[in-house]
This record gives C-alpha cells, structure tokens and sequence, in this order.
C-alpha cells in the first residue's frame, strides 16, 4: 500500500454499503504485491526515484525523528532495537532507520521484495545493524523481542480495523520502556475508502486515532508530509506510546 493517487476516489467513493475494511483479502493482497516489481518504482505505486516521493518521505521522516529526539531516550545500557513492519524491499531501513538504530529487523511477506531485501542492505549488513527478517504478514507477527522504535508506513491498510488493534496492540506490548511506534500513512478525506487494486483499506485521520486508543496508545505527536505530488493522498505521520 504505497503512496497514492486520489485521483478518482470521488467516483468509487461510498459504493458500498459494507464497511471499507470487511472487503480485504489478504491473499488477493500477496498476489498483486508478488506481481509488482521488487524495485523502489514497484513498492511505492509508480513513485520511484523518478520522482520526488522518495527523498521527500525520507527528509519528512527524519525531521519527524529528530524534532521527536527528547521524547525518545532510550534507558542506559539498552540497545536501540528497531522493526520495520511492511518493509517492502527495505528502503526505509536502507535509507533511514540503521541510522538512528542500533539494529533493525524487518517484516514483510511477499516473497519476491524479502529476496530483493537482501541486496538492498548489503550496506546495511556490513555496519552490523541487520537484525531479524521475517517474511511474515503482520497479522501473524507475534514479538519474539522487546523494540525501540516501531516503524509502520504504507502497510497497515493491508489489515482490518480488528485485527490491526490486535497487531498494534502486540507492538505495543514489544516496546521497551519510553518506546516509540510511529505510523506513517496515507489519509481518507471523508471516510474510508476501499482499493480493489491491493486490496487496502486507506483510512480517515479520525479513524486512525480511534484505533490508536483502542490497541493502548496515546498521541504523542502528529505531522503532515511535505513535498509530494498534488495528486496523492495526504500522507500524515504519528508517535505514539504506550499509556
């Protein structure tokens, strides 16, 4: 579920009376995402390097991060464990999370973009900062360690309302003491709105906050990402933590 065009949603919009989330199918998900190409241009929707989608999402998330600093020390003596959920071929890990973190692990189960993973972080290898792969839906993720930062962007329109309370209610329980989940996605402008396309659900802000509270975790700061194309959905970032 990369960065998308709105363009159209107000022709598809509201079509059907089930709610927006009810229609997901994981495995029609897996095989659009399998058909995609295992590249920057595949996993962000025709956004690639061409554009200026990728480096405008990495300056916004980095001074997301950095204005965030003093909110997220880490306790003496304890590693800065990262997870980057959805991670697609691992270009926000490749690009920015090894860092600011001691290691990362990373989530994503369509085979062809793990396969590709590995030759995206060959760098990130050397450093010594590649923790665990799992090449699992985030619906089955169950936390095998405890993390300092959650990243979650462009990836959890893959899941149902229900059942990403539950899989942000386990990263929440993965966190550390003073840690950080921070969801990057894009926003709905009226209601939700169902993708037929990869089978995703793209939600509206208020929505957003409402599972917040629901998986256990209070707002701690929002931004809206600057710089991308007119045409796509706003694309708004949060920190939350553990309440």
């Amino acid at each position: 579920m990369p960065a998308k065009s709105q363009q159209g949603w107000e022709i598809d919009f509201n079509q059907s009376s089930e709610p927006a989330d009810s229609q997901i199918n994981y495995d029609d998900a897996i095989q659009y995402w399998s058909n995609t190409p295992a590249s920057v241009d595949g996993v962000l929707g025709g956004y690639g390097e061409q554009t200026s989608v990728p480096k405008a999402d990495i300056v916004g998330s980095s001074t997301f991060l950095r204005k965030l600093a003093t909110r997220m020390t880490c306790p003496e003596g304890v590693p800065k464990t990262t997870i980057d959920m959805g991670a697609g071929i691992g270009r926000i890990t490749r690009d920015l999370l090894w860092k600011v973190s001691d290691s990362v692990d990373l989530l994503e189960p369509v085979k062809p973009f793990v396969a590709q993973m590995h030759n995206e972080l060959t760098e990130v290898k050397k450093r010594g900062k590649l923790g665990k792969i799992y090449d699992i839906g985030m619906q089955d993720w169950q936390p095998e360690q405890s993390y300092w930062l959650i990243w979650c962007q462009w990836c959890v329109g893959q899941l149902p309302d229900d059942v990403l309370v539950e899989f942000w209610s386990r990263c929440r329980s993965a966190l550390i003491e003073n840690g950080t989940m921070i969801v990057k996605e894009n926003i709905a402008p009226f209601e939700d709105i169902f993708d037929e396309t990869d089978s995703s659900v793209t939600r509206t802000d208020a929505k957003f906050r409402e599972l917040f509270e629901r998986a256990g975790f209070k707002l701690i700061a929002s931004d809206i990402q600057k710089g991308l194309p007119k045409e796509l959905y706003p694309v708004r970032m949060y920190c939350l933590k553990s309440k």
